[in-house]
């Protein structure tokens, strides 16, 4: 049988009740293979597929019963003592594919990966099921959420928040593909899908609640910015504005979404010699 199916049956299993009191020495392995997969990149929750993204449903499942079918126990990690199903991720194969993870904040779950070349600076979190691809630099007081799929040679500005897919429960996982940057203090939402080599402006909220006006094709959109577009947060009319109660005229968030011009592009490139 294939991970993939062992997954399946636990997880009917668990639907059919399931506890971790009556779990087995069998789905523990089946539960640390599977963690062992996400961390080595053989299995992830989205995954490109012919030009487009397959979301795998069943890697969700397998994160949840790491949740559901473990018990909480008292762990430490140098000084700090904390409390968790779950310890935090061994790093030893980060380091030897290249990548770099500073000290005092570096937060690493298990099941998460990270590729090679990548830098992840202090303090950052990256959750259960991310994937972070080859050359990609976390920056400070930046979170990548559960399941969160993050491209090669991406950008996350200080301060990012890269939401995730099991607390609010989502359909599908933010994805930030390749090349993009990420402006400081931007937030990206609710399965949202950032097109490659796209450039977005500081503090710009992503999210499918909040419509992108493409002025490159001329449409507006929603859950999805296209490949390079270069992008920023504007506000505009809402639909409240003639309420009596608010002065004026009301206005709600929006982002909209031009062509990429030379000098953004000098802005955000990257330094190699950090990676070298």
């Amino acid at each position: 049988m294939s991970l993939q199916s062992d997954i399946e049956n636990l997880w009917n299993r668990y639907d059919d009740g399931l506890t971790a009191d009556d779990a087995t020495a069998e789905d523990a392995d089946t539960l640390d293979a599977f963690l062992e997969a996400l961390e080595a990149g053989e299995v992830r929750a989205a995954e490109p597929v012919s030009g487009d993204w397959q979301v795998n449903e069943w890697v969700k499942q397998g994160i949840l019963l790491n949740f559901g079918l473990r018990e909480i126990e008292s762990r430490e990690y140098g000084d700090v003592a904390y409390h968790d199903v779950l310890p935090l991720r061994e790093t030893a194969d980060i380091g030897e594919r290249g990548s770099r993870n500073t000290p005092d904040g570096t937060v690493i779950r298990r099941g998460a990966y990270v590729g090679s070349d990548a830098i992840m600076m202090s303090p950052s979190f990256v959750n259960i099921g991310a994937h972070i691809g080859d050359g990609t630099l976390v920056d400070s007081c930046d979170t990548v959420g559960s399941c969160a799929q993050i491209g090669e040679n991406v950008k996350l500005g200080a301060n990012t928040l890269i939401g995730g897919v099991l607390e609010p429960v989502e359909d599908d996982p933010v994805i930030v593909e390749d090349g993009v940057s990420l402006g400081a203090g931007s937030r990206v939402t609710s399965g949202f899908r950032v097109g490659e080599n796209s450039i977005v402006g500081e503090n710009t909220l992503l999210t499918p609640r909040i419509p992108v006006y493409d002025l490159v094709e001329d449409q507006v959109l929603y859950g999805e910015l296209p490949p390079e577009r270069r992008a920023f947060a504007r506000y505009v009319e809402s639909s409240v504005s003639d309420e009596d109660l608010i002065p004026g005229a009301a206005y709600k968030p929006a982002v909209v979404a031009t062509d990429i011009e030379t000098e953004t592009l000098e802005g955000t490139e990257r330094e190699d010699v950090l990676r070298e």
